[in-house]
C-alpha cells in the first residue's frame, strides 16, 4: 500500500439501502470528476462533496477519505470490466464475422469508458499507478487471458504461445491507443482514433481468426456454431451445399472464399 493510501482502503459502511447506494454512486461519480478536473494531489474531500451535491458529513458516513473513495472506484471498475468480459465470451459473440466481433467489443468498451468513474481510474492507472490498491498489472494479465480464450474460441487451431502472443499484442496496442483518445481534449480526434483501434485488430487479426480462417475450418467439416464434427448432408442451397450438426442441431452453408 502506498502514502496515498495507507490510512484506509475500504468503505467505512456499506450501503444497504437503495437510496444509500444511490448516493455512493454519486460521490463517486463527483470524485472521478473532480479528479480529473483537478487532479488526486489537489482534490480534497469538501470539494468531491460539493461536486456530489451532498454535505460532507453525509460522505464521511461513507468514506473517511480521498483515499478510500479513490479504492472504491477502482473496485467499481474492476466489477464492470469483468461483466464486461463474461458478456463477451459467448457463441454469439466470438462466431460473429471478424469485423462485427470486433465491433460488438469495442462498443461494449466505448460505453464502460462513458462512465467517469471507469475512464477516471483506466487513465490514472497509467499516469500515476502509485495511488492503486486494489488494481496492478495482474488485471492487464487478466485482459490477455480473456483475449487469448476469445482467439481459442474462433481458432482452436492455434496454439497456447501463439493466441498468448497475440492476445498481448492487441490488449497492450489497444490500450495505448484508448489511453490517447481518453486523454485527448477534443472529442472528433477522440472518436477518430478509438475507430482506430478497431480497424488496428481486425487487420492484425485477420490472417489468425478472420473470417476466411472459419471458412478454412469449415472446409475441415467442423461445425461453425459448437466444432462438433458430427455432421450430415442437409440439401442445397442457391447451389452451396448445406450441413445440419448432430449435436447442437443447427444447419449451416459451406461458403468457399473467393479464389480456394
Amino acid at each position: 500500500m502506498t502514502n496515498h493510501s495507507r490510512s484506509s482502503s475500504r468503505l467505512r459502511r456499506q450501503p444497504k439501502q437503495q437510496r444509500s447506494k444511490e448516493r455512493v454512486e454519486k460521490i463517486l461519480d463527483a470524485a472521478a470528476a473532480v479528479f480529473d478536473e483537478v487532479g488526486y494531489e489537489a482534490a480534497t474531500t469538501h470539494l468531491i462533496a460539493a461536486k456530489a451535491g451532498t454535505a460532507i458529513g453525509s460522505l464521511y458516513q461513507f468514506f473517511p477519505d480521498k483515499a478510500a473513495i479513490f479504492n472504491a472506484m477502482e473496485l467499481r471498475h474492476i466489477e464492470r470490466v469483468k461483466t464486461l468480459w463474461a458478456e463477451a465470451i459467448t457463441p454469439e459473440i466470438t462466431h460473429l464475422p471478424l469485423r462485427r466481433m470486433i465491433g460488438a467489443l469495442a462498443k461494449a468498451v466505448a460505453e464502460l469508458f462513458e462512465q467517469p468513474v471507469s475512464r477516471v481510474v483506466f487513465v490514472q492507472f497509467y499516469t500515476s499507478r502509485e495511488m492503486f490498491q486494489s488494481i496492478d498489472e495482474s488485471m492487464t494479465q487478466e485482459a490477455i487471458n480473456f483475449m487469448a480464450n476469445l482467439l481459442k474460441l474462433r481458432n482452436p487451431a492455434l496454439s497456447e504461445i501463439q493466441r498468448s502472443l497475440l492476445a498481448e499484442v492487441c490488449v497492450h496496442s489497444s490500450n495505448a491507443v484508448m489511453l490517447a483518445a481518453l486523454r485527448s481534449s477534443d472529442p472528433e480526434h477522440q472518436q477518430q482514433l478509438t475507430q482506430q483501434i478497431e480497424e488496428l485488430l481486425v487487420s492484425y487479426l485477420e490472417p489468425y481468426v478472420g473470417d476466411r480462417r472459419l471458412g478454412d475450418v469449415m472446409k475441415v467439416m467442423i461445425c461453425p456454431h459448437c466444432r462438433s464434427e458430427q455432421l450430415s448432408k442437409n440439401g442445397h442451397r442457391r447451389g452451396k451445399q448445406c450441413y445440419r450438426c448432430k449435436d447442437c442441431g443447427k444447419q449451416f452453408v459451406v461458403q468457399w472464399p473467393d479464389g480456394d
